[in-house]
């Protein structure tokens, strides 16, 4: 899950399998950490269309926004950090198990906020470590 505006990834879940009652409950750990929005973006897949996910956002005033199928470039931005990840993470890893795989995405996940430089913000990356050891 990206932040739009800041680029932060705010939670990569790695499983078998999501389900759009796991879709829920990560963003219910983000909104209580990070607020509530008043829009997500996101694609057509079953576990963000799915009725009760759509009855939850709506109750909470988050407007659901999805992508016209078969135009991942109005989700560029995901788009661009899916082939990072790739890229720069997953085709060098080879894992053993699930827990090891969380692990290591955990970890590559907050290189990715805190080190790695982003074009899209001017070289800086998201949330450099300073910022977080002062918050």
């Amino acid at each position: 899950i990206l932040d739009e505006y800041t680029r932060e990834c705010l939670a990569s879940v790695v499983a078998r399998r999501i389900r759009s009652q796991d879709v829920r409950l990560i963003l219910a750990d983000l909104f209580l950490s990070r607020g509530i929005p008043t829009h997500i973006r996101s694609e057509n897949g079953p576990e963000f269309i799915a009725r009760k996910l759509r009855q939850w956002l709506n109750a909470l005033q988050v407007a659901p926004l999805y992508i016209e199928p078969g135009s991942p470039w109005e989700n560029g931005y995901v788009e661009s950090f899916n082939v990072k990840m790739r890229e720069q993470f997953l085709n060098g890893e080879l894992f053993y198990t699930l827990k090891e795989a969380q692990i290591m995405t955990e970890r590559w996940r907050t290189h990715y906020n805190t080190i790695r430089p982003h074009s899209s913000l001017g070289g800086q990356p998201p949330t450099p470590e300073t910022v977080q050891l002062a918050s």
